[in-house]
């Protein structure tokens, strides 16, 4: 199993202090360094927009460039752009990604969403209901761009009509990155596997053993995939919160904060997506009438009840000393046989040094202890066939 450090750039009250960005990013640049040096084999950040304190990562191809230059063997991955435009035209994409696979030497992986959020959707004027296609579209252009003999393509469809041109620069990669794709709903998982792209999926408030169901239902769907790509990306990640430290109470103490902050920021800036999925009706539209800051459901849970301990008690995030991490993520990984686990380390109310420490144990005890282990499932040209 892979492991890769995920990000959203968190940034304490950062309005009333500015220069907390900047020291922010800079921590992040060495714990990048740190995690290269104990075994990461990847590092990821989300996009989001106008989520201010929760995710700074709003310009995530800019911190990769920087990535590249300070590293060697860690590579780089979108978790996730942006598809839908106006966030991103998919030309833009495409170019930015090759540029960037270049200087790293062949490193990008790219994943790709639709966004769940409505201060984003809406910041950027795009309709809820059409998030799908036009992610579909800006997906289909980008992998039309690496598909090509050099470049070259034209396209015509709802959202972009787009005479010949020739996009450069192209990847070294051969014939492009891997392309990933995040999921969240029960029916992305397996339209992931349908499309050929990895599996990018969560633990937030979702156990073991259901994210274990959904990641069978994208390794059923892949086996007969048509890919977007040139080629099958068969593996499967998942992220979770992680804090380690030298004891279980020491971790639990040190997180406590920042968990419950991100469970409840996370279904709170959500919260109108989720009602939307239940209803049907369009976050944007007025007559929808007032949501609750936070989904009475979620997964089948009450939000409001959901504790530190009972995260850690029902394998919902990775929390304790090393010894406690691994009975944690042995669990994870009998129910679920991932290909990759993502551990999100980085948090607004945890320090910069109490967040390095975390890093370099689970990279000295966690790694290590799972280096060797491999999926049960089929090889990547048994399900490619």
């Amino acid at each position: 199993m892979d492991f890769g450090i995920f990000y959203e750039i968190q940034v304490n009250s950062p309005l009333k202090h500015r220069e907390r960005e900047y020291r922010v990013f800079h921590d992040v640049l060495k714990q990048v360094d740190l995690a290269e040096q104990v075994g990461f084999s990847h590092f990821w950040t989300v996009e989001h927009h106008f989520q201010t304190g929760f995710a700074h990562s709003s310009a995530p191809e800019v911190l990769y460039g920087a990535i590249s230059q300070r590293t060697s063997v860690i590579r780089i991955g979108h978790a996730v752009v942006l598809l839908p435009f106006p966030y991103n035209h998919p030309v833009r994409i495409a170019e930015r990604v090759a540029t960037l696979d270049i200087l790293s030497n062949g490193r990008v992986e790219v994943g790709t969403g639709r966004s769940a959020t409505q201060v984003e959707l809406g910041g950027f004027g795009i309709p809820y209901k059409e998030t799908r296609a036009r992610w579909e579209e800006a997906l289909d252009i980008i992998t039309s761009i690496w598909k090509s003999k050099d470049g070259t393509f034209s396209y015509k469809g709802k959202y972009f009509d787009i005479p010949e041109r020739n996009v450069v620069p192209m990847p070294i990669q051969k014939p492009h990155p891997p392309m990933w794709v995040a999921c969240t709903g029960e029916d992305t998982h397996e339209l992931a596997g349908k499309l050929g792209l990895g599996l990018l999926s969560f633990t937030l408030l979702v156990s073991p053993e259901k994210l274990g169901r959904r990641v069978k239902a994208y390794r059923n769907a892949i086996k007969t995939a048509k890919p977007y790509g040139a080629f099958v990306n068969n593996k499967a990640g998942a992220f979770a919160m992680v804090h380690l430290a030298d004891t279980d109470k020491q971790a639990r103490d040190e997180a406590e904060r920042s968990f419950m902050s991100y469970v409840n920021t996370t279904l709170r800036v959500n919260s109108a997506v989720i009602e939307a999925r239940k209803t049907g009706i369009d976050p944007s539209d007025p007559a929808r009438g007032t949501v609750p800051d936070l989904p009475s459901q979620y997964e089948g849970l009450d939000p409001s009840k959901v504790t530190i301990d009972s995260l850690i008690e029902h394998g919902m995030c990775i929390c304790g000393s090393p010894d406690t991490a691994i009975k944690q993520l042995e669990r994870l990984q009998e129910a679920a046989q991932l290909d990759q686990f993502l551990a999100m380390m980085q948090f607004w109310a945890i320090p910069h040094e109490q967040t390095m420490h975390a890093i370099e144990l689970f990279g000295k005890h966690v790694i290590p202890h799972f280096r060797n282990t491999v999926p049960r499932v089929e090889s990547a040209a048994a399900a490619a066939d």
